[in-house]
């Protein structure tokens, strides 16, 4: 029973190792992203993948939408529903700023207010977690 136990650490701590912790307000993890763009929510199951390309799908594989190279997040259709710049700051599609991205990872809404957190893991990616698309 221990080595069962101890075998099934071993495989959580392996299969996490290379995921960044995504987390609230609160510093609760509710997901994470690993570096190959696959998106878990807290208990690790797959809930939405980031492909290299900037391709943005849900757990079934669909494309949900498109991250393009200079910080535009489209939708499937490849209407644009917001910018991510340089400087961490979010908006929406009609530029309206949304939030921001600081560069140590906490996450705000546009009133400052802290949402959460996303140490080591890229602007674009935390911008589509937390503004752009839901993933359950």
């Amino acid at each position: 029973m221990k080595k069962l136990l101890l075998i099934t650490f071993l495989l959580l701590s392996i299969s996490s190792a290379n995921a960044q912790k995504i987390q609230n307000s609160s510093y609760s993890t509710i997901g994470y992203i690993k570096i190959d763009g696959t998106i878990q929510n807290s208990s690790y199951s797959t809930v939405g993948h980031i492909k290299s390309d900037g391709t943005i799908q849900n757990s079934s594989y669909s494309t949900i939408g498109h991250i393009k190279d200079d910080g535009t997040i489209q939708n499937s259709s490849y209407s644009t529903v917001g910018h991510v710049k340089s400087n961490g700051t979010i908006q929406n599609s009609s530029y309206s700023t949304i939030g921001y991205i600081k560069d140590n990872g906490t996450v705000q809404n546009s009133s400052y207010s802290t949402i959460g957190y996303a140490k080591g893991i890229k602007r674009e990616w935390a911008a589509v977690y937390f503004f752009f698309f839901r993933f359950n």
